[in-house]
């Protein structure tokens, strides 16, 4: 099986998306006009300058879904025609406060309620610190005491993750739940595990994140299976390689403490795909949900799942890729009869700006990421060019 079909991966594009596409990751290719860009759209956002409508035809387009989940249902029945799922998440980002903390619930929720009306949706996401408090998840990672006050909040907090897992469970809809920074990570693995104990007994409804590009991920993993088979219930799991790699190496060299990140691109390349066959070779257990861009990782699961016996759409194991991003994964392999899905961001532009940013940076620090972009875009361009001229 060939991931760089690019008639396959492209089947939705049409030639001035693709055109469009290539000159948005042309940009973010280079990380001095991803900066100015950046620097650019803050200063036009804090004196309210006309932008979003500039936002909304390319990034947003690019990256996102629509505004609500009505909006983003027409780019999932797309998907859907080509076999291909959607997760949908509401990616208001960065309000650290109890009011914005309360909504994020209620759109969690709401996406919920809306997945578990739809058949061709089957799971949804969130991200903790949209309903968390990130400096109290920090103190209770730390083992500092919590005073009265945020004894209260961090109360909340488990009542909020309850709230979701249990209308999941209830409506028998998946939900991921994001990971975050290290320092903040202990307590959410913690309130995640007795989510999955208590909603995961009959089937796998709670999903946690593992990012491989920490060094202990694997072992968290092997502990995950102890505790399970234990206790009796099934564990999802969401194998991503990591989001946070310059920020946890800055902040580990300037707090003097060893970084929690794998010391090279190909010790966490290892650590994933360990990780991808220890989950395999133990389905009795955990699902598997593998967030990955990088083919070689891709082939190397599908080759394990070949040398097991499992089928492709073996309901336990998923691949799941990025809205605008990675099509040639996502089609080709959909095309092959796996399990596929896209990660589908929405919101109100204003709102979700902070995400797009931080996948304008994420993107500038793959390297090679967007250079792969580049190369199939004009492969393809090219093939639909030739065409046109046989014809």
């Amino acid at each position: 099986m060939l991931l760089d079909n690019t008639k396959n991966g492209f089947t939705l594009k049409s030639n001035f998306e693709l055109k469009k596409a290539f000159f948005l990751f042309k940009i973010i290719s280079n990380k001095t006009l991803t900066n100015i860009g950046k620097k650019a759209l803050e200063i036009s956002l804090k004196f309210r300058l006309p932008v979003l409508f500039l936002v909304k035809g390319t990034v947003f387009e690019q990256f996102c879904s629509g505004e609500s989940l009505d909006e983003s249902y027409k780019t999932v029945q797309k998907l859907n025609d080509k076999n291909v799922k959607s997760y949908l998440h509401y990616s208001v980002e960065g309000q650290e406060n109890e009011d914005s903390y309360d909504l994020s619930l209620k759109e969690v929720l709401n996406s919920i309620e809306f997945v578990s009306q739809k058949n061709i949706l089957d799971f949804t996401v969130f991200k903790p610190t949209a309903i968390a408090n990130s400096t109290i998840l920090q103190k209770v990672s730390e083992n500092k005491p919590l005073d009265k006050n945020e004894n209260e909040l961090y109360k909340k907090v488990y009542e909020r993750f309850d709230t979701i897992c249990n209308l999941a469970h209830e409506k028998d809809v998946k939900i991921l739940i994001d990971a975050e920074e290290s320092w903040i990570q202990n307590p959410i693995d913690e309130i995640v595990l007795k989510m999955m104990m208590k909603y995961n007994k009959q089937k796998t409804i709670v999903f946690n994140t593992s990012q491989m590009y920490r060094h202990d991920r694997l072992e968290y993993l092997k502990s995950l299976k102890d505790v399970a088979e234990k206790h009796n219930f099934f564990v999802g799991i969401k194998l991503v390689r990591g989001a946070y790699i310059e920020k946890e190496n800055e902040r580990a060299i300037k707090n003097n403490y060893r970084s929690p990140i794998c010391d090279s691109k190909n010790s966490t390349d290892i650590n994933f795909n360990n990780g991808a066959s220890f989950l395999l070779s133990n389905l009795k257990i955990f699902s598997i949900f593998s967030g990955t861009h990088n083919e070689k990782s891709i082939y190397k699961i599908i080759d394990l799942m070949k040398s097991i016996g499992l089928d492709k759409n073996n309901p336990k194991i998923w691949f799941g890729q990025l809205y605008g991003m990675s099509d040639n994964i996502s089609f080709n392999l959909a095309g092959e009869g796996f399990n596929v899905i896209k990660y589908l961001p929405f919101g109100p532009i204003k709102e979700v700006i902070p995400y797009l940013i931080r996948r304008a940076d994420e993107n500038t620090s793959v390297k090679g990421q967007t250079s792969r972009e580049l190369d199939l875009i004009r492969s393809e361009l090219k093939r639909r060019e030739s065409i046109k001229f046989l014809q």
